[in-house]
């Protein structure tokens, strides 16, 4: 669980809530289903407009990852590689075979296969990096999402508010409810904004941050695999990839 993620939601949730409930207005004046339908139906099908069905439907699945993912644990990556670095230095790379199925990293599990297996330094780092091109691919896309969503939703929100606008100037008969007509079209415009300002765009930031951190991970994999295949011993290794550390965290150690 992140729990910066998780009380930021809440906190702009609950400083929205609280300022209507310290307001004069009742919680009713702030509540328009048709307001919610337009911003939220409307931003969703712009999205289907611009990204593939299969994407969209994987849209929960993404915001779930900023709620519930757990970090990168670069430390204990290290010390995995340092440690199949002391296999190979000891008993030569091909007893890293025995320790494939016990590696936690899908990257490093590839490359050490590939070792292994005896393809060249060039093959293994290719396949590598295309490996973290596509990983990347897949994730500016889970963020572009995020922020089309994030673009569409106020705008929808402007578009629902002339929508009650207009509904409203049509009859000008009883000038006791033009008042209550521009609360109502207002809505939108508010739900547009909540939806963009607390979901979506902080979201996209998060997915982009994730993003990031789990590339410096994957380096790490990958220069710790290409040093154990070029033979290098495993105190190199492991003062080679600390420097993606932080200093604190490399103090500590």
């Amino acid at each position: 669980m992140d729990i910066a993620s998780l009380v930021g939601v809440l906190l702009a949730v609950g400083l929205i809530v609280g300022s209507i409930a310290m307001g004069n207005a009742p919680f009713s004046a702030f509540i328009d289903i048709p307001s919610f339908l337009v911003v939220c139906g409307g931003a969703v099908a712009a999205a289907l407009i611009a990204f593939p069905l299969g994407s969209m439907l994987k849209s929960p699945m993404i915001m779930l990852k900023v709620l519930l993912n757990k970090g990168e644990d670069r430390l204990a990556l290290i010390k995995q590689i340092v440690e199949l670095a002391e296999t190979a230095r000891r008993d030569g790379l091909l007893a890293l075979e025995s320790k494939v199925a016990d590696i936690s990293n899908p990257l490093v599990k590839t490359g050490i296969q590939m070792a292994v297996d005896g393809s060249t330094p060039e093959i293994v780092e290719e396949v590598l990096r295309t490996e973290v091109e596509a990983i990347q691919c897949r994730h500016r896309e889970g963020k572009g999402i995020m922020d089309q969503l994030g673009r569409f939703a106020p705008a929808y929100g402007m578009i629902g508010t002339l929508m009650g606008l207009i509904m409203m100037l049509q009859d000008m008969s009883d000038p006791s409810g033009i008042g209550a007509g521009m609360a109502v079209a207002l809505i939108t415009t508010l739900y547009g904004a909540i939806v963009a300002n607390v979901v979506c765009c902080p979201f996209a930031e998060k997915l982009g941050l994730i993003s990031r951190n789990e590339v410096i991970s994957l380096e790490i994999a990958i220069r710790g695999v290409m040093a154990i295949q070029s033979g290098e011993s495993p105190r190199a290794i492991d003062q080679k990839l600390r420097t993606f550390l932080p200093p604190k965290q490399r103090e500590a150690e």
